[in-house]
């Protein structure tokens, strides 16, 4: 057996163990105002609930390992002491993560990941509305562990109001947890469903991905691409360019679209059909330009 002396580890080796031990974690799917009112949606993993009497949740939007700053979630609690923790679920998770990239001060989560705000009842922040179980909660109090990176904020809220989703609950009113299928987080890239075991989720790039805002219009309003697929597609930071396009028309689709050549409305479900068999693979440049043929 191995044995680590916490005050010897770099502060990112120290995280990564702990996150590979204490796992698989509930994520809360943070929505936060700040005081002009702009939300912000991000998910943590360092979070569970803690009291049933009082009702309290606690999360932690932890200072970046990297360079010490702090996350929006963090300021706009001590700012609007608010919250609403969204559970997340698989249905949605390619938008969580999308969520998770570091927008800029300002931008809304919501509208870069397509996820739909409803109005709460008894705080500022939206609740999601994909989301099977929404907690609007009162922030009674912040911890802050350490000034250094990697140091967690302790935000402790206490529940108002629950709202769940009626097609997850089971024959006697209780939350079944077939039905809810929740997603947490394991170390690295790696997750859990509830309803199937590990799956693995590439994380969102460093780089901004373009959002649902930037996905043309007829591919944001697929009726075939669910959620999580049109999430994959706005991960990427640029489109692929219409040389490439045009090569794999060429080259992969030429048959197709002889085929249905005259019927464009069988053309294009057919190629949306093709880009979610792409993005289940993982291809998303493939899948991409599939769909980026039909106008081309």
């Amino acid at each position: 057996m191995m044995t680590f002396d916490t005050r010897d580890l770099p502060v990112a080796r120290l995280h990564q163990i702990l996150l590979g031990a204490v796992a698989p974690r509930p994520i809360a799917f943070a929505s936060t105002v700040d005081e002009d009112g702009r939300p912000n949606l991000a998910p943590f993993s360092f979070f569970n609930v803690f009291s049933a009497n009082p009702p309290i949740l606690v999360f932690s939007p932890a200072r970046r390992g990297r360079d010490n700053t702090t996350k929006d979630t963090y300021e706009n609690v001590k700012r609007v002491p608010e919250c609403v923790i969204n559970i997340v679920n698989y249905d949605m998770v390619q938008q969580m993560s999308l969520a998770s990239t570091e927008y800029p001060t300002g931008v809304n989560e919501f509208i870069k990941s397509g996820l739909t705000p409803l109005a709460s009842e008894v705080v500022r922040p939206f609740r999601v509305a994909e989301s099977p179980v929404q907690m609007e909660c009162r922030v009674n109090e912040i911890m802050e562990l350490g000034p250094g990176g990697g140091a967690g904020n302790l935000v402790v809220c206490e529940v108002m109001r629950i709202h769940v989703q009626e097609d997850v609950l089971d024959a006697d009113g209780r939350i079944d947890p077939v039905k809810v299928d929740q997603v947490s987080r394991m170390g690295g890239m790696w997750y859990s469903r509830a309803r199937q075991g590990l799956f693995e989720l590439r994380q969102p790039s460093t780089e901004l991905g373009i959002g649902f805002d930037g996905l043309p219009a007829d591919i944001r309003q697929s009726r075939i691409l669910t959620g999580n697929q049109l999430a994959q597609l706005a991960s990427v930071t640029a489109l692929p360019d219409e040389t490439s396009v045009n090569e794999y028309k060429l080259t992969e689709l030429a048959d197709v679209f002889m085929e249905y050549g005259d019927r464009p409305h069988e053309l294009e479900q057919w190629l949306h059909r093709r880009a979610a068999e792409l993005l289940e693979e993982k291809r998303i440049d493939d899948a991409w330009k599939t769909l980026l043929t039909f106008n081309n």
